[in-house]
């Protein structure tokens, strides 16, 4: 088939590489500008920006799309039989939807109607979700409330962060789009049932509230690994928790308290054992080879 591209990040490079070994034209790609990242800010095109060119694609970067007429007419004039889109960070018109010959099919993180929204991945591991998936979802002008045409499940495991679900996502969304294209199943409607959002993320949900249980606190820090990350202060220095183990086992001391020297910290219920941690400026590391650089005593209180 003739097919535009849409993505931005990593998650999206799998299914476009599925898409060219299947051997499918892919016509255009369409990616977010280059922007400022990292230290140095210096300006970066997106993964998919880069996956494009390697294959010698033609590259559209629009910064808005929305009310372009003369976007979506250069889309329309791309003559496609479908648009498959892959966190492509854009909102598309009822113009552009409508574009392609099969319209525009969406490659979704999540096992659909369950977190419609930006962060389906890390929310399935955060709300303690047995398992999620991908959708392969015939769009709409709705919010992730299009048609589903396939789906494939993968269990979310007890060391699974977002980090590692993300990779297993993208490599099962590759392949189930090359599957949509090629059966064309029929597009069920979503249930009204078992409607989720996932929010967009933000720094300050990485803040870890010892007061919660230590199962909770473990899968935040699982789930927002690698972005935002979760963070604790010392002192007023904010330390990034890479990862921990949950131990049920109740301490009998305050919330948020260290309970021995080796980062073993009280919370609500049961106690975390800090296994990762990460000071400002600089890399994560063992929590042992922490607190040979810090003591982090008995009764030390984290915020």
């Amino acid at each position: 088939m003739r097919l535009i591209f849409m993505g931005t990040p990593d998650f999206a490079v799998p299914a476009l590489h599925a898409l060219m070994a299947a051997g499918h034209e892919i016509v255009a790609v369409y990616t977010q500008p280059p922007r400022p990242a990292g230290r140095g800010k210096a300006v970066r095109r997106s993964p998919v920006h880069e996956a494009a060119e390697a294959a010698g694609i033609d590259v559209r970067t629009p910064a808005r799309v929305r009310k372009d007429v003369a976007e979506h007419e250069a889309f329309a004039a791309l003559n496609a039989d479908a648009a498959v889109v892959a966190a492509y960070g854009l909102i598309l018109p009822k113009a552009m939807l409508d574009a392609p010959r099969l319209g525009c099919l969406n490659i979704h993180a999540s096992l659909l109607p369950r977190w419609r929204g930006a962060s389906p991945i890390q929310s399935s591991i955060v709300a303690g979700d047995s398992q999620s998936g991908v959708s392969i979802m015939q769009m709409d002008e709705g919010l992730d409330t299009g048609a589903v045409l396939l789906e494939e499940a993968t269990p979310i495991s007890a060391s699974d962060t977002a980090s590692t679900l993300h990779d297993r996502l993208a490599e099962i969304g590759g392949r189930l789009i090359v599957r949509a294209l090629q059966e064309q199943p029929v597009a069920v409607p979503q249930p009204e049932e078992g409607v989720t959002y996932a929010h967009m993320l933000k720094r300050e949900d990485g803040r870890i509230d010892w007061s919660r249980s230590c199962e909770e606190i473990d899968r935040q820090i699982r789930g927002l690994t690698p972005w935002p990350g979760a963070f604790t202060t010392l002192d007023n220095v904010v330390l990034k928790i890479g990862a921990a183990t949950p131990v049920p086992e109740q301490s009998g001391s305050d919330a948020g308290t260290a309970i021995d020297d080796a980062l073993t910290i009280a919370c609500g219920t049961g106690t975390l054992r800090i296994e990762r941690i990460q000071k400002p400026g600089r890399s994560m590391m063992n929590a042992s080879d922490f607190v040979r650089g810090q003591a982090v005593p008995k009764g030390t209180r984290l915020g």
